[in-house]
């Protein structure tokens, strides 16, 4: 089919314009499918239909958003332990307002030090989980939990970022 033809039928109207398009559209179709038939049977696409498929299928997909989740609310639980370990800290620092830590009865400096090591370790924890949580946030095929829309039932998007925990 030549130029000529061409303008001569999009001149003859919208029906007949439209079947230019639709052939063009056919045309464009059948060289997109032997593309890929001649690709996969070389070897060209292989590799890359198979990790689009791992990475971005619906499985994949369930999995990632199933592990946000998860690390949400591990983080969540991490920083509700700190809470409570820094008011088991506070209550002992009160109970004993004004005297010095050397002069409290020895269980109590045991359990303060105890208190010590737990929240160490908890915060310890706490920033790891955030720096993988964050890492995986960050990368292009963990995307779409970034989208911003809420699943049905939801009542809180998932966090762009956790920050981590600050050390005194």
């Amino acid at each position: 089919m030549s130029w000529e033809n061409a303008q001569k039928r999009l001149e003859a109207g919208p029906m007949s314009a439209l079947k230019l398009v639709l052939i063009a559209v056919v045309v464009l179709m059948v060289a997109g499918l032997g593309l890929r038939i001649v690709g996969g049977a070389l070897g060209w696409f292989g590799e890359a239909v198979t990790v689009a498929r791992e990475e971005f299928g619906p499985r994949a997909m369930l999995q990632k958003y199933e592990w946000f989740k998860d690390a949400a609310a591990q983080l969540d639980k991490l920083n509700a332990d700190i809470r409570v370990y820094d008011q088991r800290q506070t209550s002992l620092v009160e109970a004993y307002a004004g005297t010095p830590r050397t002069a409290w009865p020895r269980d109590d400096r045991q359990e303060w030090s105890l208190i010590a090591s737990e929240v160490a370790g908890v915060k310890a924890a706490y920033n790891g989980l955030a720096a993988e949580y964050n890492a995986e946030m960050a990368k292009f095929n963990w995307a779409f939990a970034n989208a911003g829309q809420l699943p049905a039932g939801a009542d809180r998007a998932l966090p762009r970022e956790f920050r981590t925990y600050e050390v005194q």
